[in-house]
């Protein structure tokens, strides 16, 4: 006898984000990338709709980074040494389809850049690339407060992702995101009750549930990642199930937890199965965006989508 499939069928759907707007959207992009949109769980492709893809965004800094593996900086080159240089070659050469922007210059110990230089910073890379950006502070809620509302303004109308609204810090960005015409991303740590919560804060601003993407604070390989991934599990079943105010697509920040791990530093090749591994398990608890630093990683994740999606 021919064996049967169960096959769920769920009530919810998972938000859809757009990031980027192009000209006739009063932005300025080549492209728009879309996540989110599944009524099913991850790659389960008989059950629901997945109508888009796992997408990896390259990550750019303002700054050089100060504690990156040095054989991970020498990947782009002299460009590493000029952001917009660095983000040019990650469109032209690595061909990134977005970017994530870090303004790590202007945090107090990193430089102390100005929110009017921030904000200058941005309007000439958007200038420079052409892809969607996703743009984050400092990670110094003070003066990130200070430098997101202009860098938000900055990018006007090209519907970016901005970041990281907190639980004890969202208020600020919340608004700016509001007036800019941005999405918006929600920091929580590894717990689903303040991922929950934090959400409805932020909606009750004004900003709907369908303009938020969740970072739920992930772990590399070896350094929690089961438990960040029993996490998304449980806040992807809920919303599945039709609530709503956990039906948005998740951000996971590997490169920087990947390149955290000892192992990750024992040498180049190492830090790069590390990182990606840790990707490819985060696609299959429902990771939508990627934010990732070796472009031979992101290769190889990106290689695994495709291989993933193409039947």
């Amino acid at each position: 006898m021919e064996t049967q499939l169960v096959l769920d069928k769920w009530p919810g759907v998972i938000s859809t984000v757009v990031i980027g707007a192009k000209k006739e959207e009063s932005g300025s992009r080549s492209n728009i990338v879309t996540i989110g949109g599944q009524s099913s769980l991850p790659l389960l492709f008989k059950e629901g709709a997945i109508p888009n893809k796992p997408r990896v965004a390259f990550e750019v800094w303002d700054i050089v980074p100060q504690d990156w593996h040095n054989e991970l900086l020498s990947a782009y080159g002299e460009e590493i040494n000029d952001p917009l240089g660095w983000a040019q070659k990650c469109v032209n050469e690595f061909k990134a389809e977005i970017l994530y922007v870090r303004m790590q210059g202007a945090h107090p110990d990193f430089g102390d850049r100005s929110p009017e230089d921030s904000a200058k910073f941005i309007s000439t890379l958007l200038d420079k690339v052409k892809v969607p950006l996703i743009i984050t502070g400092s990670g110094d809620n003070t003066k990130d407060n200070l430098v997101m509302p202009l860098v938000s303004e900055a990018a006007k109308n090209e519907r970016c992702i901005i970041g990281s609204a907190v639980q004890d810090n969202y208020k600020t960005i919340v608004a700016s995101v509001l007036a800019d015409g941005h999405s918006i991303i929600a920091e929580s740590p590894i717990d689903i009750n303040i991922a929950k919560q934090l959400n409805i804060l932020i909606s009750d601003m004004g900003l709907p549930l369908e303009r938020i993407v969740m970072d739920p604070t992930i772990g590399a390989l070896g350094y929690g990642l089961e438990y960040a991934y029993s996490i998304m599990e449980r806040a992807r079943l809920a919303a599945l199930s039709g609530d709503k105010t956990l039906a948005s697509p998740f951000i996971c920040f590997v490169g920087q937890e990947a390149w955290r791990a000892k192992e990750a530093k024992g040498s180049i090749e190492q830090g790069i199965m590390w990182e990606t591994i840790t990707a490819s398990s985060f696609i299959q608890s429902g990771a939508d965006l990627l934010v990732m630093r070796h472009p031979k990683a992101i290769e190889k994740v990106s290689n695994f989508i495709e291989t993933l999606f193409r039947g």
